[in-house]
């Protein structure tokens, strides 16, 4: 190692492999490796959506010290990786961990404020399927973006546009109370499960992709323990969970 820096991310992905030995993390479960920092939450009530799913069992780990997590020999003990971060630092190392834990199939789910993460990295609105913008002008191919806009405490009508769809099967439209995201971008190639007629909201709520091997669910909803607690909400998680780790 050539500084405290690396040896405390070597120290790190050390402790992931120890708190992941064969005594941890059951095989029977989807493992998840859960992203946060930079945005504030509420805590217990957004952890307790994944402890109530029998499904799964997860590890959390935070910004500045979660790019590690990504490291071949840390990222291969999970099978999704769940973002809901906020931020934007990212090392040339860590951008290769991220695309290459994508290349070997694990499962992607980005959570709502998650859209924004990484401006400056134009692979993430690849590996996203769509660009949320944070500056107050962007230019993309000669057009003019405005900044994106977001308005918290909004009733939602959410519309199932895409039933069949492993992670909208048996989900009916439904209203929840959430924050609304307004003027942000989706690639053609990006699959739309979910709609809203909202007027302070994109009409694109939710899609599913696919980047390299992996499969990649953004759910735009999933502000507070309004949505958390939702059980149409909690139902697409679960189901997202699922179908990017090809357990549907």
């Amino acid at each position: 190692m050539n500084s405290k820096r690396d040896w405390a991310a070597g120290l790190i992905v050390w402790l992931v492999l120890l708190t992941l030995a064969p005594s941890g993390m059951s095989a029977e479960k989807l493992r998840l490796l859960i992203l946060s920092g930079s945005h504030p939450f509420q805590t217990n009530e957004f952890f307790q959506l994944f402890k109530d799913n029998p499904e799964v069992e997860f590890t959390a780990a935070a910004h500045p010290n979660a790019h590690p997590y990504l490291r071949p020999e840390a990222v291969k003990a999970f099978d999704v990786i769940v973002l809901y971060d906020y931020w934007q630092k990212i090392t040339e190392e860590a951008k290769g961990d991220f695309v290459n834990a994508l290349k070997s199939g694990k499962g992607l789910v980005i959570l709502h404020h998650a859209v924004a993460d990484y401006q400056a990295w134009p692979e993430y609105e690849k590996i996203l399927g769509g660009r949320y913008y944070m500056a107050q002008k962007t230019v993309v191919n000669g057009v003019e973006k405005p900044r994106s806009k977001a308005k918290h405490g909004e009733d939602i009508k959410v519309q199932v546009a895409d039933p069949e769809h492993p992670v909208t099967r048996g989900v009916k439209d439904f209203t929840i109370r959430d924050e609304s995201y307004f003027g942000y971008d989706i690639q053609p190639d990006s699959h739309v499960i979910l709609t809203t007629d909202h007027t302070n909201n994109s009409p694109h709520l939710a899609w599913t992709r696919t980047y390299e091997a992996s499969r990649v669910v953004y759910l735009q909803l999933g502000h507070d323990r309004f949505a958390y607690e939702h059980p149409s909400y909690r139902q697409l998680v679960a189901q997202a969970i699922r179908w990017v780790a090809r357990k549907e």
